[in-house]
């Protein structure tokens, strides 16, 4: 867990892909909240299409690439839940605060990854590390 955390960490925007509600993949820029009792957390708010298209497919894929080439790719099903530790940690980021203004916001919701994988590698010829978390 603690790899998948540092990397996520040290790559701060990731990209999320979903299956929109259209049957068609979407990919976008997304942010690494933070890990909080074992669990990776993430948040958007309850207006936008991504929080929709999890909804009627909760399957994510995560993905994002080091200055030094080497990439993670995280998949899970996402489970949202409200959780105000979760999102009070979620709050701290300057950005998220900038968004939703604090952590009792309505439209804020925060969720985790159950039964998430990553593998994080790189071009070193080494093979990939696995991790189920």
């Amino acid at each position: 867990m603690n790899e998948v955390v540092k990397f996520l960490q040290e790559n701060p925007v990731q990209y999320l892909a979903t299956i929109g509600r259209d049957g068609k993949a979407k990919c976008r820029p997304f942010m690494f909240a933070g890990e909080l009792d074992g669990r990776l957390w993430f948040c958007t708010n309850n207006t936008k299409e991504v929080y929709k298209d999890m909804q009627a497919n909760p399957n994510i894929e995560i993905s994002v690439s080091s200055p030094s080439y080497a990439w993670i790719r995280l998949n899970g099903e996402t489970v949202f839940e409200s959780n105000m530790a979760a999102k009070e940690m979620c709050i701290q980021n300057p950005i998220v605060k900038g968004q939703y203004g604090e952590a009792s916001n309505p439209i804020f919701e925060v969720f985790y990854l159950k039964n998430a994988h990553a593998v994080i590698a790189d071009f070193s010829g080494n093979p990939p590390k696995e991790y189920t978390l």
